[in-house]
């Protein structure tokens, strides 16, 4: 049974490691998908779920290999995922349905508008962030030797570069308005910084 529930972390650690893999093929190709008739997520969210069973079919074989099985671990863990999930709830209200992309897919259907309140004005991608602290969460506190891979590929390779990726459609979308944002706004949050970001009005 114990064994059993390790599939849970190791689930959770392959979804998050999925969303930088879902993201790839959305700000790449943003104007084509925008040229679409048709809702976009008609054909990129099957595709999603092809790039979740491809990464499960890769993962299986090391679904049970743990480098360390200590209970404590999941309460090192516990603060990350406050950390985390703290985050989400702290862009919910401010960033809507932006989250999903659709404001970026379906540019008539949504308002055109440079987030940078709230915890967007402290770092620049604090989804991201939430995304990262919760995979950290289930990696420390189920020892699994897989998500160690997972989240090591992620924070050095996969997520970095999805935030190029979709720094520069943002600034193709927001030209001076996020390079000034950019320039002001740290990727990740300097600790105990009470800076925010302050829009300059022409």
């Amino acid at each position: 049974m114990a064994e059993k529930l390790l599939l849970v972390p190791w689930f959770m650690g392959v979804l998050y490691s999925s969303i930088p893999l879902f993201w790839f093929a959305i700000h790449p190709f943003a104007d084509r998908w925008r040229k679409m008739n048709r809702s976009p997520y008609r054909a990129l969210l099957p595709l999603w779920m092809i790039i979740i069973l491809a990464l499960v079919w890769t993962a299986w074989p090391w679904r049970f290999v743990q480098i360390y099985s200590k209970g404590w671990a999941w309460a090192l863990a516990l603060p990350i995922f406050t950390l985390g999930l703290s985050t989400y709830a702290g862009i919910r209200s401010e960033f809507g349905r932006k989250v999903t992309g659709e404001a970026e897919l379906r540019p008539d259907e949504h308002d055109q508008q440079l987030v940078v309140t709230g915890l967007h004005g402290r770092m620049r991608h604090p989804i991201y962030f939430a995304h990262l602290c919760n995979l950290a969460g289930w990696t420390i506190g189920s020892g699994l030797l897989v998500l160690f891979l997972l989240f090591t590929v992620s924070l050095v390779l996969t997520f970095p570069l999805m935030v190029w990726l979709e720094e520069r459609e943002l600034e193709k979308r927001f030209p001076q308005s996020y390079r000034d944002y950019k320039s002001t706004v740290p990727l990740i949050p300097f600790p105990f910084s009470s800076h925010r970001y302050k829009k300059v009005s022409a």
